[in-house]
């Protein structure tokens, strides 16, 4: 049983998502809303940060401190202008082989530069492509942006992370039918940014998967998933090894945990968003962030 102590931090009426660090306060997003908000730990408060944000799912900053984001609703991959973050974003990728993409879901950006994102339906429409693949961008010498598919085995990917030395991209695949395999990959980055043959790390049966993830100092993923509404060990964050072992698991305070990052003056605080709109923090956790900002650690 898990001895964190949770605060919750903030309540919206819909799914919360996406969450990063800026290194001074927290960005998430209210994906249905289309609003991603600031919450400042100095007032506990959070503000409208970004409109019309196309849906946007998952966010990360690159060594830079460039934000990237997911615009599920808007089917775009997108670069924030994080001094003005309602300015017209840049659009990296929107289309497939001249076909529109699904949802993108989760990204990750290595210290090269490229861009991964996942590209699930979980509308229960047709999909936009006859696949739901993990894709990488990357920025030519031309000045475009090239997308080109990287996994060809998965069902659903959600969640998406760099390895610490960036061998690794883990890639949670989770599809909401019962007798569909949920499963934590690991896939091998070659050179050319390509991903080479996925292993399974992690197989979580007809229980939810995994929707977000987030790298410890440690090389620790911690992950949320599970559901206490469709069976399983119920709404958790699971603490796994580099190899799939689990660690340990922390039971949440609300169900289906969508998606943690940490921040705070020393990356030691985890946030946490909630398909119900709340989002939390836990202080103590035993572990610190590895991000590539505000912290340059990779």
């Amino acid at each position: 049983m898990s001895d964190w102590n949770w605060t919750q931090i903030a309540n919206h009426d819909t799914l919360t998502e996406g969450p990063v660090w800026d290194g001074k306060a927290l960005l998430y997003n209210e994906c249905a809303a289309s609003t991603t908000f600031r919450w400042d730990p100095k007032t506990n408060e959070s503000t409208v940060w970004r409109t019309n944000t196309g849906e946007t799912n998952g966010m990360t900053f690159d060594r830079q401190g460039q934000l990237f984001c997911c615009e599920g609703g808007a089917h775009r991959v997108t670069k924030i202008d994080a001094e003005d973050p309602n300015a017209e974003p840049l659009v990296l990728s929107d289309a497939f082989k001249g076909e529109t993409i699904n949802w993108p879901n989760d990204l990750a950006v290595d210290q090269q530069g490229r861009v991964y994102f996942t590209d699930p339906n979980y509308t229960g429409g047709p999909n936009n492509l006859e696949h739901e693949s993990v894709y990488m961008i990357e920025h030519t010498f031309g000045g475009n942006w090239n997308t080109t598919r990287v996994t060809f085995d998965t069902h659903k990917p959600n969640g998406v992370l760099f390895s610490i030395d960036q061998k690794t991209l883990f890639v949670a695949d989770t599809p909401n039918g019962p007798d569909e395999p949920k499963r934590l990959l690991a896939y091998p980055v070659n050179d050319n940014g390509t991903l080479g043959e996925g292993q399974v790390l992690h197989d979580f049966g007809r229980g939810r998967s995994i929707d977000g993830m987030t790298m410890t100092s440690s090389g620790t993923i911690l992950a949320t998933a599970g559901s206490n509404s469709s069976g399983g060990p119920g709404a958790m964050i699971y603490e796994f090894e580099a190899s799939g072992r689990v660690v340990r698991t922390h039971p949440t305070p609300a169900d289906n945990p969508t998606n943690c990052t940490f921040g705070g003056s020393s990356l030691g605080t985890l946030f946490v968003t909630f398909a119900g709109g709340e989002v939390y923090q836990v202080d103590n956790v035993g572990h610190t962030g590895h991000l590539a900002f505000p912290q340059r650690r990779f």
